[in-house]
Parts: C-alpha cells; structure tokens; sequence
C-alpha cells in the first residue's frame, strides 16, 4: 500500500504458474498472493485533502488562478486585491473535493458491504463465520444454496449425486441459465467430512491470474497421484450456488485476481469531449494573454522613454529603468487581464452540470414503476457528452432482451395455431385485456403461462393424433431435468431457456414431463402417467442443429423424435412430407418475419431388428479411440432420415418494451448500434431482426465465421469492397494534430445502400490483433448495424477501445451484467440497467435506469439539452469576458500602459459573481430550443451536436472576433461620447471615474441584451435572473458609490458621488443605448441573413412548431414486423455434450425433502411479474408460484387414445 492509498502492491516477479497447497496457510503465504479484499476506493482519510488537492491543480487553470494568487500578493506588480481570486479559487476546490469526497465515500461504503459478507471457512478442523476480505488462497470454505462464490475455487465436493453442483453464471456472462460442475471423484469422496477436509493437504499447480472465464488449466497432487483440473472443476467469482445444499471448495483466486475482477476493466478518469477542447482553447487563451501582455510591455517600454520623463511633473514616483518597469507591468497585465479566462467559468460549468443531472434524476418519464426504479445520472460530469453519441455498444440479453422465452405460436400437420381470429376472419392483435386459455382442467398446469389462441386446447381436448403427437414429442425431446418440492408444484431446470419454454408449453397442454432417470422419461398425457424406456440421445451441437431422442412407449414401440433447424431437418424428411412441407414453411415464413424463434419437429417409428443393430454399432463407435466423432456422425446421419414431419414450434425472446421503437428513433439520429454479446449466432441474428437492427430491406447481411486470420482478412476484405467497389487501401486513414499528437483518424466513407455485419468470437479475435483492427473497423464502420456474438467480456472493452482510438466521435456502451462492466467502463458514456443480472453495471455506470428504451430520452432530450446549454453558455460567457478585458486592452493605449483598470475595482469583483452570473446559469439550465416531445419527434435535431456544430474551434473564433468588435464599440463610443462634453450644469464631465461608470453600464446591459437574442425559452426564472441581475447593477453601484461606504473605507470606494452627477445626464443613456444597439446589430443581421439563406435543423423545426398551439404529439410507436422468407434462428441453445449427462445419471438430483429457497433468485425484484402473451419460463430453477386452487376435475373424459401411429 502506497502512502497515497492507492493499490499498488509490493512489486514481485511476474507470476508464471501458481502452487497452492490447501489447509497451509503458512506456506501459501509466501507467494503474497492477494487477499480476498477489494478495494474500488481512491482515499482514506490522511490521504484525501494532499492527493485530491494534487489531482485539481493537475487542471491546467486551477494552476494557473494559483499562479495569479501568487503574483497578487507581490505589491510592486499586483494592481488588484488578492481576495478577487482567493474567494473564488478556495470555493472551486472545496465545491469539486466534496463531490469527490461523497462520491469515494460511497465507494468505500460498496467495498464494506462486499468484504463483510459472511462466509464459512474450515481452519482447524472447524468450521468458523468469516468475513469474505479475510479469506486467503488455500483454504477451503463451505458454500450454501444462493449464496455468492467467495472466491475463484477449485470444487472438491457437494451434496449432489457424484459431486455436481448447479451454478447461476449471470454476474459473469449474462446467462441465467444453469450450469453444471462437478467434482473429481478423489475429493468428492470427502463429502462434508469436517476431518477428512481438514486433513486435505492436496497442492494446486494452475495457471496465472486472467481474465479468460472460459478456460482453466492446472493440475491437483494428491497422495502421489496427479489429476488433470479444467473449468469444469472451477467455481468463479461473481456466480450463485442454486439448487445444491452446499460444496465445499478451495480458493485458487482471490479479490482482485478472480476472474470476475480482471475482467472488470481499468477505471479511467472520464473527460467530455468539451474538456478536451477546453484544455486546448485554454492554452491558446494562455498564449493570447501572453501576447496581448507583452504587447502593452513593449508600449510602456516605449511611453517610459518617450513621455514617461515629462510626466513626472505630474505624477512623482521613483525612478525605474525601462527595463524594469516594462517586465513588471507585464505581470501587472497578467493580473488584470486575467479575466479571459475567469475561474467561475468552472464553477458555473459544475453548477450546470450538477442541475443537469438533476433533471435526469428527476424526469418521471423514465421513471420504471414496476420496479420502482428513477433515472440517475451517477456521474455529474459527463451530461454534455450525451449530446454527442455516435456509436452505441450494446448487450443484448437483459438490455435488449428480457431474457424470457415465451411459447407463442405453433404449426401442427399444416394448421397454424396462436393467433386470435375475429367472426370475420380478420387476425387481431393480442393484447392482456383479452381472455387467455382456461387451463383449469390440468392440475399440474403452470399459472403463469399465457396462450389466446382456444382452437388448440380444443384440438388437445378432442383427442387429435397430430396435436398430441407434437406435444408427446415436446415432453420426451430435450434434457430438461424436473423437480417437484411439494406435490402438483414442479420446477423445470434447463440449460437453454429455449427448452424450459417447450417443456411448460406441453406441460399445460396436458402433455406434463415429471421425472426422468437414465433409463426412463416419465410424463404425464392428460392426466395419465406413462413412462418412456430412453435408448438413447443423439445430442445437439452447432453442427447438426438439431437434437433426436429413442424412447420405447408402454406398448414397445420404437419411436425417434428430433427437434432442429428448419434447413437441417427438412433435409432428412420422407418425401411423402413435401406437401406438408409446403404449407409448413409458409408458416415458418410467417412466425420469422415475426422475429420469433423456430423448430421444426419430426419423429420416425424404427424397427426392432434394425434398433438392436444399429445399438450395437452405436456402442462400439462411442468407445473407439480413433475418430469416434465422425463414427458417431454417421450413425446419427442413419437413423436420422426418412422422418415424418409433425409440424413447428415458435418461441419469443421477449425484447424489453420500446426496445424497436428506441433503436428507429436513435437510427434516425444518425447513432450507429453495435451489438455485442456472449450468445451464438443464430440467436443475436434473430434479435437483430426482431429489434430491426437488421432488416430484409437491407442490401446485404455479412457473416464472418472463418477459423483462420487469412479467411477472416479476406471475408472482411470481399464484403468491404462489395460495399464500396471503388475503395482504396491509401485513403485509409488522415492525421489529426492536436497538441503535437497525431493520432491516426479513420474517415467516415459515402456508402450507398444499407449493410449489416455479424462477426463471431472466434473471428473477432483475429480481426482485433493489430494487423487487422483497421480492415475490421473500416468495413464495420461502413455497416448501419454490426453484432458481435460470443464475445467475451474483454473482447467487449477491445471492440470499444478500438473505434475510440481510430473513430473521432463520442462512444456509449449500455449493458446489465458484470460482463458488461469493462465495456461501460471503456467507453466515453456507461449506462447500467438495472435489471435480472444483479447490480455491478450500474455500480460502474455513469447513468442507470431500467429499462433500454429510456435510452432515447437519456440522449434525444437531456443529452441534446445538455449539450445544447453548455455550448451556448461557453460561447457567451467567453463573449462577455473577452468584451470585459479587451476594454482593459484599448485603454491601456490612453492610459500610459500604467496598468490602470478601466473599471471600478468593486465592479470587476462583482461582474462575473453578482451582475452576469445568474442570467448565463438561467440560461443554462432552463433553455431549450423545442419541447421534450418535439425532440423526440424530430431525432434529426440530435445530428448537429455530433458534428460539434454549436460550439468548435471555429464558434470560438467567431467568438473572440465579436468579442473584439464589442470591445471597440464600449471604447471608443463612450469616449467619444464623453470626450471634450459638458453637464447640464455646464461642469466638466469627462473625468475618468465619470468614463468608467458609462464604460461599466454600457457593457453591462450590451452583454444583458446579446443574453435575451441568445435565449430561446422564456420562464419565470429566467425574467428574475436577467432583470433582477440588471437591476442589481444599478442598485450596487449606487450604494457603493455613496458617502457613508466612503467614509468607512476611502481606498475601496473611491468613486464617491460619481452614479448620482453621471447618471442623470441624457447623453449618458443615449451612448448605452446606442453602444447597446451596436454591439448586437451584427449578430442580428448576422442570423437574419443565415435564416433566410440556409437555416439549419433547429430553425426548421422551431418555425414548423411555432404556429401549432395544441400541444406536441407524442412519439409515434408503430408495430414493426418483418415480413420475409428468411427464417428466424432456430430456438435451440444448449451446450455439447448435455445429453450425455442424462442418460449417465450424473445430473440426476437425489430426492431432497422440502426446504427454503432462502435468498431471492437473481437479481429481479420480489415483485416481478411477467407479463404479455405468456408469461413465459425462466431458466433458473426457482419456486414457482403457488397455483391457484380450482375445483378438482377429473382428467378421464379427455383421455389420449392410444394411436398405434406414435
């Protein structure tokens, strides 16, 4: 630990591998491997004023305000009193270190909370309640069902049959379906023997700390026998123990070297891309002060030799060199001129910042009520920024998705089934109100599943061979594994969501899936108990696309069932299914344009003689040890053919609502979505078209899935020129130089047409390496839509990374897991939603909210305001300051460059804290140029803010130059007006106090009158800050300058008397009206001119709106469907090998009495209620909610007939 409290660890050698020797604390520590603790917090409480007053003045003009500070206290140069930049300077370092303070603390309360969790550790043969930031890397600890994983751990035992344990990965990779780990055999066999465990001294070869989640390599020694360990041994951090009693494990990581924590990516400090240009402007500002300074040194250098000698008879003082009084009326300068760059320009932009945030936190429309969750912008300083979005990164499941598969629809021997039908034939649309399916007649039915469509119970009850085939193959064709904690309450567990929704489809269609063992699979048909002998799963992988099961009914017959891919299964049909086939594939076509999820089913009655053949074939390829994959695809490919079609199925990955909506209303803004997820292919494909990020009317869809950098190269390559034939490999890329950086900028290039890319991976990580990044990031940039699937989190933050390093535009990431943090930490916004997947991206968020499609009004409404107010608040509070201190500059040619202030000391106090303060914020925080609903109505209203157009190098410019010609005008006018003139009393009345007063009024109401052209929204606020403020100035001057002020304080007030004998006169106020009336006219014409000439998107709109008095419509919220034959991805998700655990045994559950669920499954809240067509089927095995009572009714008048066909 540094003095700094920052943490850095004693620097140690590289780690190559790690050794780990369980139960010896003594010995594990001498690798100072890393504790459980971790630490997200910057400060403690010796280290908080020294590093946090280090990091403000590392802002180039906090320095440069304590530099001034410095120099006012040297009496030979200082022209002004020391407290006009003390006050200030003080109230800008305490108002930033105690928003950095309240943000650390709550960092340090998130840290507390996490390392005082409770965990159970065996130390001494005993089993003792430590907190998590105590435990160290070698021992073993003992979890319980929905607790947390500790620490990355090695599995040694559990409660469950041959060792597994069920696990909950949704805090790593967005999941929240099951998996399974298992135990070795070695140390299973320890159980929850306190003794033996304690008596454990096995060591752990592995590999380093890293962030891969996928993988692990190590090895475990163990009474002179070494065991192979792969991730299938390892629990990781971040993951929830479900449906398991209790494991115990072995830590092999800890706190910050988990998996968990590498991959939460590097917190940056996060600049806006105004900050960025502040810090240049403001150096040029530096160099501007320096050579106007050096200007009026130069001048008095040369009024010293010339007339400084004859004014001595005026004005006696001590004699100087030339030298030396042109080097210290350089710093004089310094001081008064110092006003260019004011420090309550940072204050008011923290003001602004933090009432911005405000109306984030407090904007009830994207407030979610059924969650209880506001907006809130956790970060206050990153508002303007919102206004510049031109890439968005997102997660898809959870942030797009709801991750709930819904049955909707279904097609069974060539009838459609799950749309409603009127008496006139016309399809309507679902919606709640309607009444859904009684399943009142199925006790075992799930309460929460939905389905309209009555036609198909009807068909079920009536006893159709068709219908009960499909649903008999829904029960008997997958790997889901049931449990039923108290009678009539089951709860499915599966590995893909997909299968869960299938299995509750046919459950309350009277086809119930009860229980299986290796050998049977019992259901349920209408209230009969059948049990299926199981001969054999012939699994899925991503190369068969599909899954088949061989059963023997109660009567013997053989019969196999397969569920896959459309194009796959339709390949190995009889050809008496080709009419069938026909009408089938309509309907496909009609469920995918959709976007729902499809598969097709089909069975195959086998015979006897040939069954025991192949049987027997099938034993000898699975245990061959050559080539015993491809010997088991033949087989498969065998039996797999001349199958009978029964129809297709239909499955909704529910996307979150507004999601289409929000994506055509950001598209419309010019913002390019990429997408990036851990799901395969077909999956984010079929998202893609559902959310209409990917559309039919789009020219092309690329695919890259190669396995080599070559074939990815030329895949990326061939579908950039067929975008853009006439592309050139020179005109790549075009140097930007800023501050003597040239980072290389890739160009936007003109693509005609519209195009998608979907890149897996495996892909990925060879278009990411150096050679190839920019091939990768020029053709995507080219795409309107690119989705990224099976990425890991890394990759996420990499692909970030990428288009900040070579893309000059502001990037967003938006994601709900920890998956997502180190891509919301990488990019220029973060947004967190808090959703299903637990809280660590809002945790790293800069702005949270709960659902996507609050995303529009984040950007379309308080990013463009944000971004809006800001730009106008710079361009004028850099116009008044520069008119302020260019007045400073002519009157130093009149003034013998004595560095004389042309103003009242008290005014330059006041005009930047009392008399021009409040109307700019007024402006800045309540200005707009359209309503709320007419920006969402307009999204191209967004487009110029991504371009910099409001504020830029150039409105800067624009800026000084006006700025230059208001100074000219407050001169010269009132010195003309003044020069050689006479009271009414005939007195003199060009006296310098008397000239400094008109100066003073003269620029305060121009710059008061350049604030109302500039306002564009009128409120009461605003009326009281602009006249108030001008009111003020009157009041002020007056009472300063009065005799009793005088009396008191002589040097302070000099100016006695002068606002009663000034302003009383005529010609006073016609030289501020006139000089008024100057100072604006320019601007004026200016805009007329353009208006009229080439008006831009904000004029357009707000002439268009002005004459309309009913209030803005609302945004327009169309259905979007697709209509198409390209078919949805198949519904089938599950890993490799999951069958082979069935029909092993190994992930069958021992019958556990009754017990408490005890913490909330996942990160939903208690109240979480799906709704819409069905309620769909959550993947995590949880309790189900209790069923409602109904009257009992007897199953036996809707018994199946047995059908010698199935």
């Amino acid at each position: 630990m540094s003095f700094f409290g920052l943490d850095c660890m004693r620097k140690k050698e590289k780690e190559v591998e790690r050794k780990i020797r369980a139960n010896d604390r003594e010995y594990n520590s001498s690798f100072r491997y890393a504790t459980n603790s971790i630490k997200t917090s910057k400060y403690n409480p010796f280290t908080f004023l020294p590093l946090n007053l280090f990091e403000q003045f590392q802002r180039i003009a906090n320095a440069y305000f304590l530099f001034l500070l410095i120099l006012q206290v040297i009496p030979a140069i200082s022209s002004l009193s020391w407290f006009t930049t003390v006050v200030p300077l003080v109230f800008v370092l305490s108002v930033t270190a105690a928003k950095d303070a309240i943000d650390d603390i709550n960092r340090h309360r998130s840290d507390r909370k996490v390392n005082n969790r409770k965990v159970n550790v065996l130390i001494n043969g005993k089993l003792i309640s430590e907190k998590w930031m105590n435990v160290q890397v070698g021992d073993i600890i003992k979890l319980e069902n929905n607790q947390f994983v500790t620490a990355d751990l090695f599995l040694l035992s559990s409660s469950e049959p041959l060792n597994l344990v069920y696990i909950e990965t949704a805090e790593l990779d967005g999941e929240t379906n099951l998996k399974v780990k298992q135990a070795l055999t070695v140390t299973g066999d320890m159980g929850d023997n306190l003794e033996a465990l304690a008596a454990f001294n096995g060591e752990v070869c592995c590999e380093p700390p890293n962030n891969r989640l996928d993988r692990f390599t190590g090895t475990l020694t163990f009474d002179t026998q070494k065991y192979s360990l792969d991730n299938e041994r390892v629990l990781l951090r971040g993951c929830t123990l479900r449906n398991t009693d209790w494991c115990f494990g072995l830590v092999l990581f800890a706190g910050p070297e988990t998996k968990l924590m590498q991959n939460c990516g590097k917190s940056t400090f996060k600049r806006t891309s105004i900050d960025r240009l502040m810090n240049v402007l403001v150096l040029f500002i530096f160099g501007l002060l320096a050579l106007m300074c050096i200007i009026l040194a130069v001048g008095n250098g040369i009024w010293e030799n010339h007339a400084g000698s004859k004014f001595k008879a005026f004005l006696p003082r001590e004699e100087k060199s030339t030298a030396l009084s042109a080097f210290l009326t350089f710093w004089s300068y310094i001081i008064i001129l110092n006003t260019v760059v004011p420090i309550s320009l940072y204050v008011s932009m923290e003001v602004i910042r933090l009432g911005n945030s405000y109306y984030i936190n407090w904007d009830r429309s994207m407030y979610h009520a059924r969650t209880d969750t506001p907006a809130e912008a956790r970060t206050t300083t990153l508002n303007e920024e919102l206004g510049q979005i031109k890439y968005i990164f997102s997660d898809k499941t959870g942030t797009l998705t709801q991750n709930i598969m819904t049955f909707n629809k279904c097609s069974i021997n060539g009838k459609s089934y799950g749309d409603v039908i009127d008496n006139s034939g016309q399809r309507l649309e679902i919606t709640e109100e309607m009444t859904p399916v009684d399943f009142s007649f199925n006790r075992l039915a799930d309460p929460k599943f939905l389905f309209y469509d009555h036609s198909l119970v009807e068909a079920v009850k009536l006893e159709l061979p068709d219908v009960h085939a499909f649903f008999r193959l829904l029960a008997l064709c997958h790997t889901v594994m049931a449990e039923e904690k108290k009678e009539g309450h089951l709860v499915y567990q599966a590995q893909s969501p997909d299968e869960g929704a299938l299995v509750t489809a046919a459950r309350n269609f009277g086809f119930v899936f009860r229980s299986r063992s290796p050998e049977t699979v019992t259901i349920e048909e209408m209230g009969i108990q059948r049990s299926y002998e199981l001969l054999a799963i012939l699994d899925f992988n991503n190369v068969r696309k599909r899954m088949s099961v061989i059963v023997r009914n109660p009567e013997g017959k053989l019969t196999l069932y397969c569920k896959g891919a459309d194009t796959i299964v339709y390949e190995r049909l009889h050809p008496s299914c080709s009419e069938l086939m026909k009408v089938t594939t309509e309907h496909l076509n009609e469920f995918a344009g959709e976007g729902l999820r499809t598969l097709v089913l089909a069975y195959k009655d086998l015979d006897e003689e040939y069954f025991a053949e192949w049987k027997q074939r099938h034993h000898e390829s699975s245990v061959a040890l050559e080539d015993r994959e491809e010997k088991l695809e033949k087989l498969y490919e065998e039996i797999e053919k001349d199958m009978m079609l029964i129809g297709a199925t239909s499955i909704e990955d529910k996307l979150q609502d507004g999601v289409a909506q929000t994506i055509e209303q950001l598209a419309k803004a010019e913002i390019k979505i990429w997408v990036l997820t851990g799901d395969k292919q077909e999956t984010a494909e079929n998202i893609g078209y559902s959310c209409n990020l990917l559309r039919e009317e789009m020219n092309d869809v690329f695919i890259v899935a190669a396995n080599s950098p070559e074939e990815v190269r030329q895949e990326l390559r061939d579908a950039r020129l067929k975008i853009c034939p006439e592309t050139e490999q020179d005109k790549l890329l075009i140097p930007e130089f800023i501050l003597g950086n040239t980072p290389k900028v890739v160009q936007d290039e003109n693509v005609n047409g519209e195009y998608g890319l979907v890149i897996n991976g495996h892909s990925l990580a060879y278009a990411l390496e150096s050679n190839m990044e920019l091939e990768f990031l020029r053709t995507a940039c080219m795409c309107k839509t690119v989705i990224c699937c099976r990425v890991t989190p890394l990759q996420k933050a990499q692909v970030v990374e990428l288009v900040k390093k070579y893309k000059k535009a502001v990037t967003l990431a938006i994601g709900d897991g920890a998956n997502d943090v180190s891509m919301i930490k990488a990019a220029h916004i973060g947004v967190g939603i808090s959703g299903q997947e637990g809280m660590q991206a809002v945790l790293s968020s800069d702005f949270s909210f709960a659902q996507f499609r609050f995303l529009q009004r984040l950007l379309l409404v308080h990013g463009r305001w944000s971004y809006l107010r800001m730009c106008k608040f710079l361009r004028y509070f850099f116009y008044k300051n520069f008119t302020f201190t260019f007045v400073h500059f002519w009157y130093a040619f009149f003034c013998g460059f004595s560095a004389q202030t042309v103003y009242d000391e008290g005014f330059i106090t006041l005009y930047n804290l009392v008399y021009t303060a409040l109307p700019v914020l007024g402006m800045s925080l309540f200005d707009q140029d359209v309503s709320d609903r007419w920006s969402l109505e307009y999204p191209q209203l967004y487009v110029p803010g991504q371009l910099s157009q409001y504020f830029s190098k150039r409105a800067f410019m624009m800026c000084a130059l006006h700025s230059c010609y208001s100074s000219l005008v407050l001169f010269f006018v009132p010195y003309a007006a003044t020069y050689d003139t006479a009271r009414d009393d005939g007195k003199d009345g060009a006296d310098y106090q008397s000239f400094a007063l008109i100066t003073q009024t003269c620029l305060t109401v121009a710059v008061c009158v350049q604030l109302v052209l500039d306002l564009s929204y009128w409120t009461v606020v605003n009326h009281l800050f602009v006249w108030g403020s001008l009111g003020m100035f009157f009041i002020l001057t007056f009472t300063m300058y009065t005799d009793g002020l005088f009396r008191l304080r002589p040097s302070s007030f000099a100016f006695i008397g002068t606002a009663r004998n000034c302003l009383n006169q005529p010609n006073v106020w016609l030289t501020v009206a006139l000089t008024a009336l100057l100072c604006v006219l320019p601007v004026f014409a200016y805009r007329f001119f353009c208006s009229q000439i080439s008006p831009t998107i904000n004029e357009k709109v707000r002439y268009k709106v002005r004459p309309m008095k009913e209030p803005a419509p609302r945004p327009r919220r169309t259905r979007l469907t697709r209509r198409s034959t390209r078919r949805s991805g198949y519904a089938f998700s599950h890993a490799h090998g999951y069958g082979d655990l069935v029909t092993s045994g190994r992930f069958l559950r021992r019958h556990t009495p009754v017990r408490s669920m005890g913490l909330i499954p996942t990160g939903r809240s208690p109240g979480f209620k799906p709704t819409g067509r069905s309620a769909g089927y959550s993947p995590v095995g949880r309790e189900q909610n209790p069923k409602q009572k109904v009257e009992p009714t007897s199953l036996q008048m809707f018994r199946a007939v047995k059908d010698s066909s199935f």
